[in-house]
């Protein structure tokens, strides 16, 4: 059987200009809920996990922990279809809009900002 080879997306050299990466050459991407607008998760990219993302709508983030690029969902079934990216005015955090499929956490919580609230809102009496 004849192996057929895929090349990888490469990043728009327009968008790589705009990125402003840390140290490591990482960008904090900012996960939202696209239906609700929940925050639902921060996440790190490098311009090969964008390049994946924006080519395949798949979320795809790079694992400091685990040093490896992990698509959202391909084990836990808990996808990210994206909809829109978007790079912030300093261009060093990108802005995610998705199509959640169950928890985003890897909890299983909605969103990773569901446990602890620091501050809550002022309720008015």
């Amino acid at each position: 059987m004849r192996r057929v080879q895929t090349e990888e997306p490469t990043l728009a050299p327009a968008i790589a200009a705009r990125l402003r990466r840390n140290d490591a050459g990482l960008v904090p991407a900012v996960v939202q809920d696209a239906a609700t607008g929940d925050v639902l998760m921060m996440a790190w990219m490098d311009d090969v996990a964008l390049a994946r993302t924006l080519a395949t709508r798949r979320a795809t983030y790079w694992s400091r922990s685990r040093q490896e690029y992990w698509v959202k969902g391909e084990t836990s079934g808990h996808t990210q279809h994206v909809c829109s990216v978007r790079l912030d005015c300093d261009g060093d955090t990108l802005l995610l809009r998705v199509d959640q499929v169950d928890g985003a956490c890897h909890t299983g919580d909605h969103t990773c900002f569901d446990a602890d609230v620091l501050l809550a809102e002022e309720v008015e009496s």
